[in-house]
């Protein structure tokens, strides 16, 4: 939750601050060239403020998959926090320093390569691998939670009574270090995912520790017998590429089911709302309104049940579609290939923000308020492919899930081989 609320805490606020930081390159530029800046001038450094949010977004998610099974998952978060530190470092005393290129290289850090676009997918990543089967849906929603907190925290501080002014901006523009550094302090004392130790590092001793110290004393036989059937399954295979998750027929309706549903993080028409809102010449009343309705919904959402999902691209995807998206690579892809589904997850997230952003303003002048008919179409197609096509995911263990994607992935005998195998994996762990 640390985290989330980090990732959007500062980023956000900025469009609070657009005539004040314009006024603070203006006066930059004066003191440099002794010459005032073209207001063209002045509007291409604010796209190069806002803009280098997605850029060092899609970075982070590239970036987010080595790091997570190259260090482990808890270091990978740690690691993440220090230039979440130095952005906001950065940012705080760009004023002071007289340095607008400041501004931009902390949002490069701390909005995009180090928390939305790297911590965050690891957070996912190791929220869903440290829950136990039951509670796995309900753990993952914490960063859908935290991710709507954030941006209403953020958008809290950015009110004129608040720090929204132009005395406090850069104070505003810091204000994620709070939570960063909380989590610094905190992490430490919390254990790496238990799967990570058990799947990837072969440390059993180490996993029943992480189990015991997360989930308290009881009986968590069933929960490690599920490690091992999927640990068996893997055969000792390294983490995967998102190459080979191209390849590899065995995940190929996964992608696909990933890929569609997490398309709609997009196109929902949600962010499209978002930037008309932020647009110099709406009021910050109904953008605020939009982050507590996000934030109450998230809240009421119920995870991992099939009506739910449905009910997500249907009916409200403000209300549903965060909340049940997030834990759906940990959701149905085994150990191996769970990093590149996220990196993958991520990359196309801000590739598709960025292409609506680039190509939605067109749209409206051609369709004007119908061009939200393509959102409901979309919306309403991914409704009829979670019913029909997706299998139920709540209460199966990973291996459980992986059967029910073989009977989409694999055809006559190859699909019968490939249930066998996974069938005998399961018998094998469960004799020892």
């Amino acid at each position: 939750c640390t985290m989330c609320l980090a990732t959007y805490t500062s980023p956000l606020v900025s469009v609070f601050l657009l005539k004040y930081i314009k006024n603070f390159i203006r006066e930059t530029w004066l003191k440099r060239y002794s010459s005032s800046p073209s207001e063209d001038m002045i509007t291409l450094m604010w796209s190069f403020v806002v803009s280098i949010y997605s850029i060092g977004g899609l970075l982070g998610s590239l970036s987010a998959g080595y790091l997570s099974v190259r260090f482990g998952r808890k270091k990978a978060m740690l690691f993440a926090n220090i230039p979440a530190l130095l952005s906001a470092t950065l940012m705080g005393l760009s004023r002071l320093c007289g340095s607008f290129e400041m501004i931009i290289a902390g949002r490069l850090f701390s909005g995009s390569f180090v928390t939305a676009g790297l911590a965050l997918n690891i957070h996912l990543m190791y929220a869903g691998e440290c829950a136990p089967r039951k509670l796995r849906g309900l753990i993952a929603i914490t960063a859908s939670t935290a991710t709507a907190v954030g941006k209403f925290v953020g958008f809290a501080l950015g009110l004129r009574e608040v720090l929204g002014v132009d005395a406090l901006w850069p104070v505003l523009m810091a204000v994620n270090a709070l939570p960063a550094l909380f989590q610094l302090l905190t992490l430490p004392f919390f254990p790496d995912s238990p799967r990570y130790l058990f799947i990837d590092k072969k440390d059993k001793e180490g996993c029943i520790k992480a189990v015991k110290q997360l989930w308290g004393d009881g009986d968590h036989m069933a929960e490690i017998d599920d490690m091992m059937a999927e640990q068996e399954a893997i055969r000792g295979e390294k983490a995967k590429t998102i190459c080979d998750l191209f390849r590899d027929k065995s995940v190929r309706w996964q992608l696909i089911t990933l890929f569609l549903l997490a398309s709609c993080m997009q196109l929902i028409g949600v962010n499209v709302v978002r930037v008309l809102l932020f647009s110099p010449s709406s009021t910050s009343n109904i953008s605020r309104s939009v982050k507590t309705i996000n934030f109450c919904g998230n809240m009421k959402c119920e995870l991992q049940k099939q009506p739910a999902k449905f009910l997500n691209f249907l009916f409200s995807p403000t209300f549903f579609s965060a909340g049940v998206l997030c834990p759906l690579p940990t959701e149905i892809f085994i150990q191996s290939y769970r990093p590149a589904a996220y990196v993958f997850n991520g990359a196309t997230n801000w590739i598709q923000l960025f292409i609506l952003g680039l190509l939605f303003p067109f749209i409206v002048e051609g369709l004007g308020s119908f061009s939200f008919i393509i959102f409901l179409t979309y919306c309403l197609s991914m409704a009829i492919f979670v019913f029909l096509v997706m299998p139920e995911t709540k209460g199966k263990t990973m291996l459980q899930v992986m059967e029910e994607f073989n009977r989409l992935n694999y055809r006559g005998k190859k699909r019968q081989t490939a249930l066998q195998q996974s069938n005998c994996s399961v018998m094998t762990v469960t004799r020892l």
